[in-house]
Formats: C-alpha cells, structure tokens, sequence
C-alpha cells in the first residue's frame, strides 16, 4: 500500500507534464508543508544552534505517521478554500478559482 506521501510525490511528474499549474502549486506546497513539519528544531538536535560545522547543513527528521500526513494535507485544502473565501469577498475571482483548483487537486488525492 502507498502513503499520501508517496502518492502526492508521484502526481507531481504527472501533473507537471500536464501542465497542471493549480495541482503542481499544491502538490508542491503540500509536499513541503510534509517536510516542514518533520523536522526537529534545531534546538533539539545533538549539534544545538552551531553556525559552523559538521552537520550545520543537516536537519533532523522524526517519523510521521499517516494521520498526521493527512492532517497536514487537510490543513492546506482548508487554508486554499479560506483564502478563496476570502478572494471572493474581495471580487477577485481569478484567485478564488486558482485556490479551489488547487484545494481539488490535493482531495483527489486524499481518497
């Protein structure tokens, strides 16, 4: 069985090749929202807050279970679908459209 990990880095190549312009968006954003929330701060990590040396350029990363991957998802199908609320009240339209075809493009894949 794939994760949603796997299942958002494997829309990606398709959707770019689609010139898919809102799934790529969102695709990408999702991906690194997944990323972001891995990491360990730096605080926590064996080398502390060192400017220079071994390891400054790596970033821990912990475990994230399914769950947690879908709510990161969920959390930026809900923050596209606000903002487009938000673009409408404004009467900009074009964005609204943009971030309800992004916020489409992430629950497709979701199921």
């Amino acid at each position: 069985m794939t994760t949603l990990r796997d299942r958002l880095q494997a829309a990606l190549p398709a959707a770019m090749k689609a010139r898919d312009k809102a799934a790529v968006s969102a695709l990408r954003s999702a991906l690194a929202a997944i990323e972001n929330a891995a990491a360990v701060a730096p605080q926590d990590s064996p080398l502390g807050l060192a400017a220079t040396g071994l390891g400054v350029t790596e970033v821990a990363r912990r475990e994230q279970d399914e769950a947690e991957i879908e709510r990161i998802v969920r959390t930026e199908i809900d923050e596209r679908l606000t903002a487009a609320e938000e673009y409408d009240r404004l009467s900009q339209a074009d964005q609204a459209t943009r971030l309800r075809a992004e916020a489409h493009a992430l629950e497709t894949r979701l199921a």
